[in-house]
């Protein structure tokens, strides 16, 4: 259970534009495989599975210290529930949870968990409904049944930066137990100031129930004035894509590749953020699998769609924007060829059975694009009633 104070998402949620689409993440983890030194290495144990204990539903029990690192004392302790599906069939997973704490109010959460296969460890990525953004993660591993994840957080008194310990044990029964600590002195002690210890009420993982949203249970005039919340919902479901990719872009390229694949985008936190699974076949990437999350900012009104991948298995920078009138327009700037150009991604033509999606490049601070990625969605089956 993933308690955080505090995929290039550009999803192609509609499509599978992410499956292929050119980044510096996806060519470092290809140059750093090439480059793995020829010399004999010690087995190293695959640790893809070491979260499986956490899937089904949960009841939990938890503490925590008001002030840390201040000398405080005092303790809250209060109850919520969690739900863990698989992702990727198990090679990843989306927690999502929720609590009534008697400072902080209702908490709804979710934890996106990422194993990297090269490095043989686990990203774990933390959001609230609230702030609809995913923190930094929090990276580690599990030996002798004991994880022990770690990060640098502003959690400190006054905005300081501290480190941030998250340890897992127990993790062989039904009764798992998580602690988070913060050292202000480089690691030389911790504090700790979250406890949480987990009770199985479900064991299936596949049919566990999402935890029982506060939001559900809004009457119909307080949904309608959630603004653009549910914007997204026309991509809850499955379907198929076809799309076309410029191979080169921003160099006069005229080279375009066409591919084919699935998509499945399926609720959070009942509909407010989704979360989207892509597998395709393509001609230069070949075999690929990837997410996206999607997470809806309430006091923005914007959306930051996170990307990630099974080979790289952390998450993107979000592409950040809005629906208007039918359209969505989504923004970010990331490095192309060792040069930082705006990327823009566009939902348009939207029906209840098909999409249309592009992305586009530009080196002229917005003042021209050059499209490079279309896909065009049809729905294949209807699944948007499901939360998996």
């Amino acid at each position: 259970m993933n308690i955080k104070k505090h995929i290039r998402a550009y999803l192609i949620v509609c499509s599978l534009f992410v499956v292929m689409r050119p980044t510096v993440g996806l060519a470092q983890q290809t140059s750093d495989a090439s480059n793995t030194s020829a010399q004999p290495a010690p087995a190293q144990r695959d640790g893809q599975h070491d979260f499986d204990f956490e899937y089904g539903t949960w009841k939990i029990h938890l503490k925590k210290l008001l002030h840390p690192l201040t000398g405080s004392t005092t303790w809250v302790e209060f109850d919520g529930t969690s739900v863990t599906r698989k992702v990727w069939g198990g090679r990843a997973q989306l927690e999502e949870f929720e609590t009534d704490s008697p400072v902080g109010g209702r908490i709804e959460g979710l934890t996106l968990r990422l194993y990297n296969p090269q490095t043989r460890q686990w990203s774990l990525y933390w959001a609230t409904s609230k702030s609809g953004t995913l923190g930094a993660p929090t990276i580690g591993e599990f030996k002798d049944g004991r994880g022990e994840f770690y990060d640098t957080e502003p959690s400190g008194p006054n905005g300081r930066s501290i480190l941030v310990r998250y340890i897992w044990s127990k993790t062989d029964t039904d009764t798992p137990h998580f602690e988070q600590s913060f050292s202000d002195d480089g690691g030389k002690t911790w504090e700790v100031n979250w406890i949480t210890d987990q009770t199985r009420t479900n064991d299936e993982v596949e049919n566990a129930p999402a935890p029982a949203s506060s939001e559900a249970m809004k009457s119909q005039s307080q949904q309608a004035a959630r603004d653009g919340q549910h914007d997204f919902d026309f991509e809850i479901g499955t379907w198929k894509s076809h799309g076309s990719r410029l191979l080169h872009p921003l160099t006069g390229s005229t080279t375009w590749a066409d591919f084919d694949g699935i998509s499945i985008v399926s609720k959070v936190w009942n509909g407010r953020a989704n979360l989207v699974e892509l597998e395709a076949d393509g001609p230069v990437a070949g075999h690929v699998e990837n997410l996206s999350l999607r997470l809806y900012a309430p006091q923005s009104h914007q959306w930051s769609l996170y990307y990630a991948s099974s080979k790289g298995a952390t998450a993107s920078v979000p592409t950040v924007g809005e629906f208007k009138n039918g359209r969505g327009e989504f923004f970010d700037a990331e490095p192309l060829n060792g040069r930082n150009v705006l990327v823009r991604n566009v939902w348009s033509e939207i029906t209840s059975s098909s999409c249309h999606f592009e992305q586009a490049f530009s080196d002229d601070g917005g003042k021209t694009w050059e499209v490079n990625w279309v896909t065009t969605d049809k729905r294949v089956k209807d699944d948007s009633d499901k939360t998996h």
